[in-house]
């Protein structure tokens, strides 16, 4: 029986398995380059972090539900000049979730708001932080079927407790029945314990009639911009863009 072979059940005891995926390389390594034993065990060692750090960013950014992957170095400025590209990528550095604020990306449709939300939501998965994205209407259908099953506080936690939430296409239509006050009570809860990113196509100015009523917009209002970056987005949309920007368009990512 080999050294490894006697090494596999000591190393599946102490949850280290995955140090067998680079031990050979590292061993033959070791031989010619003639490291010490300190250098050699630095090294499988470093490996095991860096697979555990791979997988825990797997699993974050599996679970966070994007869309597909977003960067902001993928996103063109260019094309729209009067976005504050120096705003955007000072948010990158994920220092706003660290703060527990929030950011609202407002502007007409097609001009990159959920790219540019996924693309923070997906840096800050890889800051080490727990995010989740979903479309505001996905998020009030779930909401509204919890409450036919009697799972209503359950759906309302999964919102509430990420480091940070991302809800695209706020204000797309009203909001009816429960859901303003589903929408309050997740403005509450995650108001100074995690941060919030929103894009609409409505100005912020358009959002307390979404609620239809008055004190419980200006109650989530007050909560949510306390400590927010309210970012304006303004330009052609990638969508559908003038024929003077159409070759640009079709070389970049669609936002």
């Amino acid at each position: 029986m080999s050294t490894t072979d006697d090494l596999i059940p000591l190393l599946k005891k102490l949850r280290l398995s995955g140090v067998l995926q680079s031990l050979e390389l590292r061993t033959r390594q070791a031989a010619d380059d003639d490291l010490s034993h300190g250098e050699f065990l630095l090294r499988l060692l470093s490996d095991e972090v860096e697979r555990r750090d791979s997988k825990q960013l797997d699993m974050r950014l599996r679970r966070a539900s994007f869309e597909g992957p977003r960067s902001i170095e993928d996103f063109d400025f260019h094309f729209n000049p009067k976005i504050p590209k120096s705003k955007i990528i000072d948010l990158a550095t994920c220092s706003f979730v660290e703060r527990r604020e929030n950011v609202l990306l407002v502007g007409r449709a097609g001009v990159g708001k959920s790219h540019i939300a996924q693309a923070l939501g997906q840096r800050a998965c890889r800051a080490g932080y727990q995010a989740l994205y979903v479309s505001a209407h996905d998020l009030l259908t779930q909401l509204r079927a919890a409450r036919a099953d009697e799972t209503h506080e359950r759906r309302l936690q999964r919102f509430i407790a990420p480091d940070l939430l991302v809800i695209d296409d706020l204000g797309l239509r009203p909001l009816v029945s429960d859901e303003p006050i589903d929408l309050y009570e997740i403005i509450r809860g995650r108001y100074e314990h995690g941060s919030t990113i929103i894009t609409s196509n409505r100005s912020i100015e358009e959002w307390p009639p979404l609620f239809g009523d008055l004190l419980l917009a200006s109650a989530a209002l007050d909560r949510l911009l306390h400590h927010a970056h309210v970012i304006e987005m303004d330009g052609d949309t990638f969508r559908n863009p003038p024929p003077t920007k159409r070759t640009k368009a079709n070389g970049a990512r669609p936002a």
